[in-house]
This record gives C-alpha cells, structure tokens and sequence, in this order.
C-alpha cells in the first residue's frame, strides 16, 4: 500500500510502523509579502515535491493502517487519472511559478495501473507542473505484479526510480504477513528492477512473527546481494484498526527485536550503507531526495484519494487532506471540490512539526534550516531546545540541530519537549519509536 501513505500527515508521534516507503534542488519564487507578527515570515519558499496516491491494492494486508483499498474488479484508471490531473489543476494556482523537485507515485499499488495509464499521469503532470532537470520520479511496485516489460515501460514513461515492497523473501514469513507474492517472485521482480532502472529501493521488514535474529539476517542477506543502491528496513508493528492488532501474531520478545535491529544496522553499516534517516539505508548518492524533502521540511502537494499537503505562503504555512474514499473523491473532483480539509499551522504547533520531521535524519539539519523552513525565529524553541540538551538527547552545537545517539534511540522523549504547551494538545507516546513519513503495502 503510502506513505503514506499518503504523504506524511498531520503530524502526530505515532508508534513504530509496520511498513513504510522508503520514501533538494530548485530554486522557488521569493515571497517577500509582509506577514503578521504572529506568524511566518517568509523571503524564499521552500522546495516543492509532488505526491500521487494510487489508492488500490490487490489485497489488504493484514499489518496495514493505510489508506489503501482492495481493487474489486477493474480498477477505473481512464477515470482516476483525469480525476487526478484535474486535482492538479485546480490546485495551480496555489503552486504557481514554482518548480516541483520530485514526483512520488504511492499507494497503494501503484503497479496495478497499466504503464500507458502511468504515462499519461506522468505526461499530464509535466505538462502543468515544471519539473527540476533530473527530478527524481520514484513509482511503488508490489513483486506480486511484476511484468519485466511492464517495468521497463514504467522507465520509458518517466518514472526513474523503483521502490520495490518486498518485506521478506521468506515464503512462511510473507504468508505470516498475508502479502500476495512468494520468495521467488520477489527475487525476480528485484533483479529486473535493478537491471530496468538501476535507481532502486528495497523495503524490508523485520521483528516478523516469530522472527529469529538469523531469520531476519537471511532476509537481509537475500536484499544485499542484489546490491540495491537504497534499503528501507522497518520494525512490524501493531497499529490500531489492522486484523493484526485486533489479532495479534506471536512476535518477537522486546529484547529479540533489539537484537535484530541492532544487527540490521551493523550488517548495514559494514556493507557501506549509510543509516540516514531512522529507517533508511543508502549507499553514497542515492538517498531518497523526495523524502529527504519531508524531513527537511520542505512543501509538498498532495493529489490523489487521502492525500496529504503541506504549502507555505508569504505570510502562513497551510494543510490540506484530499477526500479519503475512492468512490467519494472521484464524485467530489467532478464537482471541483478535491478538499476534505484545510487549515493554517499555528505559532505553537510548528516547532513540534519541523522537529518531528528534521529530527529523523541522523545527521540532523542546519540550524538556520528552521528559520527558512518555518519562517519563524530558531528562539521560538529555545526553552525545549535547551531542555533536550540537557538530558543529552541533543547535541550542543549552535549549527546543527541533530539528535545525539541517546536521543535517536527514545526520539519520543525528545520530540515530546517540542509539544505545546497546552495540555490538550499533549498526546501519550512510546519511548522507542520508528517514524515514517509515507508508509507502504505496495
């Protein structure tokens, strides 16, 4: 199934996720408006990605919270790729005269759609929307809908990257997992997608039912000898509204799940894999630039059913959420109206969404990125800023906002400091956590 789903939502601390996609250059308009005291102030506007949610699946898994439907019969491509295209247009407006960094085609299974369908969303996104030469275009693909020849022809349409939903190629593990390929089709779908675009992600999963730490390094080993440039290695966690939270499988204990994450990332590291971001591994030049614009905290227009944007103004930074249902969103686009909600980030909300964001990435973010990026003063955080200091989950360096070890590994407790104040705003977190921004089922 998108990041998400979708692209990453409103922000909130959520639990380690079962599964999530992997997944900036350009140079935006000034917007030298003058703005309220109480809000942003913007000179230069931040980079612009573009999502596409894709919303059907051939089967949901069962570990899945996303906003991902089962494909009953056809899938009405013709219909939703007008729909989105004129999604798009109608959103222009708000994007005008900017240059979009990144497309990312999410689900979902987004290999459903036929390659000419993909084709024309591609043609009529380039069509409306000037895209930075080389822009990255990564599409979502389940092994269990591999066609070698429908990949290569997803490469002559545009997309240049792949983001392969693998999981495990264990054949008990995937069927634990309820996902419709086995091991052997996802071996080939990888090879081929290697051999197609070179440009490749590998999602794996890990802490399995009943997952043993060689079990999981078998996984890893399978994903290593293909060589891929990106592997994204997510915790199995048990989200609300999923059969496996209403049903449990028999999981690893805590302390069998550190020990195979703490033997992921070595295994990782000593294979020449740089631990980006929480979840993410890339060999040097290949971390995903579509969502390192998410943790930058850069802008992002979301189209498609459930997808979420995030788009600054001179003067205020706003959010927006796409009709969720397939069926409704088709029906509202056809009467102009794409927007379930919309609303204005606050002065108090924005430090907790640029942290919950920026704080991700193991090598953190320049300090002068928060002022860009929020269009607010760094001082507007300067009491929990201090305070996560203190407790050593921040490193103490005026340049760089970057969590420490300790604040990597109960990232909750750091980003906790950035909450509001107000007590209705606080939720309840765990202290481990693995933060993802778009989420998959492919």
């Amino acid at each position: 199934m998108g990041t998400d789903n979708d692209a990453p939502q409103a922000p909130r601390l959520p639990a380690r996720r079962a599964s999530g996609r992997d997944d900036h250059t350009g140079h935006d308009r000034p917007a030298k408006v003058a703005a309220p005291s109480s809000g942003p102030s913007f000179i230069t506007l931040p980079p612009l990605a573009l999502y596409v949610h894709l919303p059907w699946c051939l089967r949901k898994c069962p570990y899945c919270d996303f906003n991902s439907h089962e494909a009953r019969g056809e899938v009405p491509e013709d219909a939703y790729v007008a729909a989105l295209l004129r999604d798009l247009e109608l959103a222009l407006p708000k994007v005008w005269g900017r240059r979009v960094v990144s497309v990312f085609l999410g689900g979902g299974t987004p290999s459903l759609f036929s390659a000419a369908a993909i084709d024309r969303l591609l043609a009529g996104i380039r069509a409306r929307l000037p895209l930075v030469p080389g822009a990255e275009v990564t599409l979502e693909a389940n092994p269990g809908t591999f066609e070698r020849q429908k990949f290569a022809d997803y490469f002559a349409a545009g997309v240049n990257r792949l983001s392969l939903g693998i999981q495990s190629f264990d054949a008990a593990k995937l069927r634990a997992l309820g996902r419709v390929h086995d091991g052997d089709e996802a071996r080939r779908a990888a090879e081929a997608a290697l051999m197609i675009f070179g440009n490749v992600n590998l999602d794996l999963m890990y802490a399995l039912p009943e997952q043993t730490v060689d079990e999981a390094l078998g996984d890893l080993a399978v994903a290593l000898s293909f060589s891929p440039p990106h592997l994204s290695c997510y915790h199995l966690t048990l989200e609300p509204n999923t059969l496996f939270f209403k049903a449990p499988p028999p999981l690893p204990d805590e302390d069998t799940s550190a020990d195979i994450e703490g033997a992921v990332q070595a295994t990782l590291s000593r294979a020449g894999y740089s631990h980006y971001e929480t979840s993410a591994y890339a060999r040097p030049g290949y971390p995903c630039q579509h969502n390192l614009n998410y943790w930058q905290f850069g802008d992002y227009l979301g189209i498609g059913a459930g997808a979420h944007s995030k788009l600054s103004y001179a003067d205020r930074i706003e959010r927006e959420l796409r009709w969720k249902q397939p069926k409704q969103y088709l029906a509202k686009l056809a009467a102009d109206d794409p927007l379930q909600e919309a609303h204005a980030v606050t002065r108090d909300e924005i430090g907790f969404e640029f942290m919950l964001n920026a704080l991700r990435l193991t090598a953190g973010v320049p300090a002068a990125g928060f002022g860009e990026r929020t269009g607010y003063s760094l001082a507007l955080v300067a009491r929990p800023l201090r305070m996560a200091i203190d407790k050593g989950l921040l490193e103490a360096d005026p340049l760089v906002l970057k969590p420490t070890p300790l604040g990597r590994r109960f990232l909750n407790d750091l980003l906790e400091l950035f909450l509001p104040a107000s007590p209705a705003r606080r939720r309840p977190a765990p202290t481990r956590i693995h933060l993802d921004a778009t989420g998959t089922g492919r």
